[in-house]
């Protein structure tokens, strides 16, 4: 996933005010308690960003990737 993709969802899943605003405001404590912002700022795949952000606002996985449902795949290890 790239961080361009991240934002698209973001607004997608959870609208463009309300998303912008977690992103700057949502505290991720398994993210060592960074926001959105602060996390792909220190270079967090943004996939990882998402997963957790969607984990801790319980988003379930059939709404977490948008329209079309596809998850994207994991980066190579």
């Amino acid at each position: 996933m790239r961080e361009r993709e991240f934002w698209q969802l973001l607004e997608e899943v959870f609208g463009r005010t309300y998303g912008r605003s977690i992103a700057h405001d949502q505290r991720m404590p398994k993210l060592a308690n960074m926001t959105v912002v602060e996390a792909l700022d220190a270079g967090e795949e943004p996939r990882v960003v998402w997963n957790v952000l969607c984990d801790q606002m319980e988003i379930p996985d059939s709404k977490r990737w948008g329209s079309d449902h596809n998850a994207p795949p994991m980066p190579a290890a």
